[in-house]
């Protein structure tokens, strides 16, 4: 090992390490998925992630990209020691090109702060997770990442133009161009976005951007059931009407928030549906007068937000609902598994039918919110963690949620990702033959199996 860190050092100098400590606050994500790394390395620039690759090659030395650790499947872990490869010090703007519609930029770039940047110029970057104000662009694109506004903008893939991608042998390319579209080859592009680390490095990032709207409004609705919640948002899509975000916060969710800011102004029972509409101040109106009009003979009550800073008070605060769960009872802790499955649309009714019927049968308390507009519902399971008996109720319940999702036609990950964490679900999820023919990509472009090895269920057979 020793020899090995010299010759680390000789490739990034100091920025290196075999600290026991600093490889402790590497050795998992935000999941529950451990795995501690020999190294830690931080890079300063593709060349130094090129030579570092090709040395890890030559030793079958694995390697685990990662970027700010707000995954939740597992993405980050090292599970087979290794090299962790921290990206986020790499986190250059390298050019705002308004006249071309892009930005171009290093992977440790963090959403929000890409935003800032863009926001005097009139344009944004619309995916927007819930974790904008830490996570990176690199982990964004590596999980094809979504969030709130995904309805009318689409997820990060349907923004990616370039990709400077480092391979597991130390190769650099370029898998696209700054041309808004091309039919030139392969994807290669889309074949990196939501590999998760799996296939190669993502050292720089050509991305679309878009105009910011002139106006938003907010329309928040409550309903008696989330299933009647949902039956409103097959409606208002089926009238035409595409909202820039559709939230949904069950009765629980409600209570969390509430516990969190008294003065919220949001209904105080209920399942609450948050639809966002964006773009002229007369097409907003019309649409949310549109939306208030479709929502009212199936809700309890339904209302349009009065400013923008009672707007910006309820993202702010739904934003916090994953971390905000312990004000609910502080003796339980909120375990992210089986939060983050997807149906289509008009299946949104019947999963969350199936999700209160397995939380209830287990007895386990659920709070469920999340992107019902695209069909992504989040599910928090919060337990005592020193009850084994909840642990194993936890477990069975997130694995009932992940073959709910399945069996009504959807996925198990819509945006979190695969990881570990829902390895064994991908031959169900894709099929078998599918799953075989990523295997075949993974060995083309990683021979030795060094990249993140052991996610997505790519174990070479």
């Amino acid at each position: 090992m020793k020899d090995i860190l010299n010759d680390l050092k000789e490739i990034v100098g100091c920025r290196v390490s075999a600290s026991l400590a600093e490889r402790c606050c590497y050795a998992s994500d935000a999941s529950l998925v451990e795995g501690l790394p020999d190294f830690v390395v931080r890079p300063e620039n593709t060349q130094a992630v090129s030579r570092l690759l090709r040395f890890c090659s030559e030793h079958k030395i694995p390697v685990v990209p990662r970027g700010a650790g707000t995954g939740l499947a597992g993405g980050a872990s090292p599970l087979q020691g290794g090299i962790v490869l921290d990206m986020s010090g790499m986190n250059r703007i390298m050019e705002i090109d308004i006249e071309n519609l892009q930005v171009m930029v290093e992977p440790g770039v963090v959403q929000e702060k890409l935003n800032q940047a863009l926001k005097p110029y009139g344009f944004f970057f619309p995916p927007d997770p819930g974790s904008s104000a830490m996570c990176t662009i690199g982990g964004m694109i590596a999980y094809n990442s979504s969030g709130m506004r995904c309805v009318k903008y689409g997820t990060v893939r349907n923004y990616v133009l370039d990709l400077e991608v480092v391979l597991a042998d130390g190769r650099v390319i370029h898998t696209g161009s700054k041309v808004l579209k091309s039919s030139a080859g392969y994807d290669l592009t889309r074949l990196f976005v939501g590999s998760e680390g799996t296939l190669g490095v993502i050292t720089r990032a050509g991305l679309k951007i878009q105009s910011l709207p002139e106006s938003r409004k907010l329309v928040l609705a409550s309903f008696e059931d989330a299933e009647t919640a949902g039956q409103a948002v097959i409606k208002i899509f089926s009238a035409g009407i595409t909202p820039s975000a559709c939230e949904i916060l069950d009765k629980t969710t409600l209570q969390v928030l509430k516990r969190c800011d008294s003065n919220l102004a949001l209904p105080n029972d209920g399942d609450v549906i948050l639809f966002e509409v964006d773009g002229t101040k007369n097409s907003t109106a019309e649409a949310a007068l549109k939306i208030a009009e479709i929502c009212g003979p199936l809700s309890k009550s339904v209302r349009v937000a009065s400013s923008q800073p009672e707007m910006d008070a309820i993202w702010a605060a739904r934003r916090l609902v994953g971390a905000a769960i312990s004000r609910l009872d502080p003796a339980r802790t909120r375990i992210y598994v089986g939060e983050d499955v997807g149906v289509p649309i008009k299946q949104i009714p019947a999963l969350i039918k199936r999700v209160s019927q397995i939380t209830a049968k287990l007895d386990l308390p659920a709070m469920k919110y999340g992107h019902i507009g695209d069909g992504n519902l989040h599910v928090a399971l919060f337990i005592d963690v020193m009850n084994e008996d909840q642990w194993e109720r936890l477990r069975l319940a997130a694995d009932r949620i992940h073959r709910a999702a399945m069996e009504l036609g959807g996925t198990v990950s819509s945006e979190h990702g695969i990881g570990l964490a829902r390895a064994q679900y991908m031959p169900e999820q894709v099929g078998e033959e599918a799953l075989q023919v990523m295997r075949s990509i993974k060995r083309a472009l990683d021979p030795l199996g060094i990249l993140n090895p052991g996610k997505l269920g790519l174990e070479m057979k």
